[in-house]
């Protein structure tokens, strides 16, 4: 029962979530007035606190993913090839949105980096042995 619930709250909120990043990418004007939200300073807080929240979430992830490389568990692979494009799709994303090319390099080196390296290491040290 715990199982079948869970699964049905994190479909919903994945369903919420993608709803409101789709709105926030592509109908920006209508998500403000929604969120109540004007060009401000208070704007400027209000976004300075949910990219805050962003980074310390990715905080966590990578943390996690390090915790589990360094204790040879196999599911850092799968935190480590998530945060690699993710970093590769948001270095993308900012240069096509706000042809800004340091965060291409920056971003998307970072993010190609850990997933090459990810793929390097599961072919040289197979799950289950120590290095």
């Amino acid at each position: 029962m715990a199982r079948k619930l869970l699964i049905a709250v994190l479909l919903l909120s994945l369903i919420v979530e993608l709803g409101l990043a789709g709105g926030l990418f592509f109908a920006r004007d209508l998500m403000g007035k929604m969120f109540g939200l004007a060009v401000s300073g208070d704007t400027a807080l209000f976004l300075a606190y949910i990219v805050g929240w962003l980074c310390l979430f990715v905080s966590l992830v990578i943390g996690l993913a390090l915790y589990q490389l360094v204790n040879n568990n196999p599911n850092y692979a799968t935190l480590c090839y998530l945060m690699g494009y993710f970093w590769i799709a948001i270095g993308i994303a900012i240069f096509v949105a706000f042809h800004k090319p340091d965060n291409l390099i920056i971003d998307t080196l970072k993010g190609m980096l850990i997933v090459g390296l990810t793929m390097v290491h599961q072919r040289v040290a197979p799950i289950g042995r120590r290095r």
